[in-house]
């Protein structure tokens, strides 16, 4: 867990170097998704900005627009899954795994939710619409994801506490499967217009700034 801890603040480095010298266009929800995604997944997250997220991708396609998208709902997702975990098995060391379960897929769902809803009202959207469009679009890439991570997490590690490296490892590994999980059903989602997709990142005016392409 010492040696994920130092790729993962490495990555983080790499890619705030990489989002100040290339990507400053990219607009700060994104930036702060790309930041969610590495901090879950360290090299993989980086892998995944930059084949999808950076202005300098050579072309936009499907593919990356699924992984644009799993990243937006993975980022919301997976701070309410790591919040629940924190709080009601650790902080409130909680025994009951129907509760922790439950409470955890509940804040996973409210922060997913939240990061949808949340720009839709800044865009001026009412807050009635928002919901439906948050509930209408994000439910099954939610529920997919989170059925996979908490279902793994608590497979490897349902008896663990928060001193166990177990439970450290387990929850980093649990959300890596709910985005492999969650990654077909997103790009099936933006191939039916369910869910847009998170605009081409190569639109926003950040490559004049330089960067290798992809």
């Amino acid at each position: 867990m010492a040696a994920w801890g130092i790729l993962v603040l490495f990555s983080l480095a790499v890619l705030v170097w990489d989002l100040q010298q290339h990507n400053r266009a990219l607009p700060s929800l994104m930036k702060g998704v790309w930041g969610l995604v590495v901090l879950y997944s360290g090299p993989v997250g980086l892998g995944v900005y930059t084949i999808a997220g950076r202005a300098q991708i050579a072309r936009d396609s499907l593919w990356r627009r699924g992984l644009r998208s799993t990243a937006h709902c993975y980022s919301g997702c997976g701070a309410g899954e790591i919040l629940g975990f924190l709080l009601l098995a650790g902080l409130l060391a909680l025994d009951s795994s129907t509760i922790i379960t439950a409470g955890t897929f509940g804040l996973a769902y409210l922060f997913g939710y939240g990061l949808t809803v949340g720009p839709l009202l800044q865009e001026g959207v009412g807050f009635a619409e928002s919901i439906r469009d948050a509930l209408y679009s994000e439910t099954p890439s939610i529920t997919v994801m989170e059925v996979a991570a908490i279902g793994t997490d608590l497979l490897l590690a349902g008896e663990a506490t928060i001193g166990d490296v177990l439970f450290w490892g387990a929850l980093v590994f649990s959300l890596s499967v709910g985005f492999l999980v969650a990654f077909p059903v997103n790009v099936a989602l933006v191939h039916l217009g369910v869910k847009e997709g998170m605009k081409n990142p190569a639109e926003m005016g950040g490559t004049t700034d330089g960067g290798p392409t992809f």
